[in-house]
């Protein structure tokens, strides 16, 4: 899953660490992932897109693979 996070975090002049504090977690986690080390949960990718005022699914693009029949 990639992410737009830091784009949107730099247009509104956020910090990782106050971003980290808004979303009560620490300035590694956001750190981590907008570098796509790791995926953030369900209810703390909501909670970072709530304070980027992103919708969810313009944040995070999720390249799906071919399901298989």
């Amino acid at each position: 899953m990639q992410n737009k996070i830091k784009k949107y975090r730099f247009a509104m002049e956020i910090s990782q660490q106050n971003l980290a504090d808004l979303c009560g977690v620490s300035r590694e986690t956001i750190c981590r992932i907008e570098a796509n080390k790791t995926n953030p949960s369900l209810e703390l990718a909501y909670r970072i897109s709530r304070y980027l005022h992103v919708p969810i699914e313009d944040l995070f693009t999720f390249d799906e693979e071919p399901i298989l029949q």
